[in-house]
């Protein structure tokens, strides 16, 4: 009788704690560079928060097309990525849904500041 409750005990924690992570998700999201210049770096945040972590991209994608899949554990939907690119300019997108969004296309800058317009920005490297 005591193996049983103590079964059932550890069955309710075990429980509990899968429902604690519960909200927090593996996502995927593909990246598409469709900008002239290679990407040699990639960074994203919760969207606003400004506290971006690197994600290996192992090789740099090159421009006109080549693409990579990242994964992000998220409790949240909305994302800023901040690209980096081998001529050492940065290009954030902000407010990405990645809930609602599979894929994510890098634009070469000009056509990103029109599609985009106040979520797109463009720093020199090494600027937040």
């Amino acid at each position: 009788m005591r193996l049983i409750l103590v079964t059932a005990f550890a069955s309710l924690l075990f429980a509990a704690a899968a429902h604690a992570d519960e909200d927090t998700q593996t996502r995927y999201v593909a990246l598409i560079n469709r900008a002239h210049d290679s990407v040699t770096s990639l960074a994203v945040a919760p969207a606003g928060s400004g506290s971006f972590s690197d994600k290996p991209l192992g090789v740099p994608m090159r421009g006109g097309g080549d693409s990579a899949t990242i994964e992000i554990e998220s409790d949240t939907c909305l994302y800023d990525f901040r690209f980096g690119f081998h001529n050492g300019r940065t290009m954030i997108y902000e407010g990405v849904d990645i809930c609602r969004v599979g894929s994510l296309r890098i634009e070469p800058p000009a056509i990103a500041k029109t599609r985009r317009g106040q979520s797109f920005e463009t720093a020199a490297e090494g600027t937040p």
